[in-house]
């Protein structure tokens, strides 16, 4: 399991630990799609969740709670 993980500061990032699965889920099936990873990286070295936590941690993708209709975490 990735460390990140582990930390809750990527779960308060996103609001919790649903919402964080819910945008893991999200963005590794766009990368799956063939969408290209938002930071820099050799995609022989990282699997595509590690590229996604890395891509959160670094405020690259966060969830879009306009669209989404789920309130936004206070």
């Amino acid at each position: 399991m990735i460390e990140a993980l582990k930390s809750e500061e990527i779960v308060n990032k996103v609001g919790g630990r649903f919402k964080l699965t819910a945008l893991v889920q999200k963005r590794m099936l766009e990368l799956m799609e063939g969408a290209r990873p938002l930071i820099p990286v050799d995609r022989e070295k990282m699997t595509d969740l590690e590229i996604v936590i890395q891509e959160i941690l670094q405020d690259k993708i966060a969830i879009d709670y306009e669209q989404s209709g789920i309130p936004k975490p206070r």
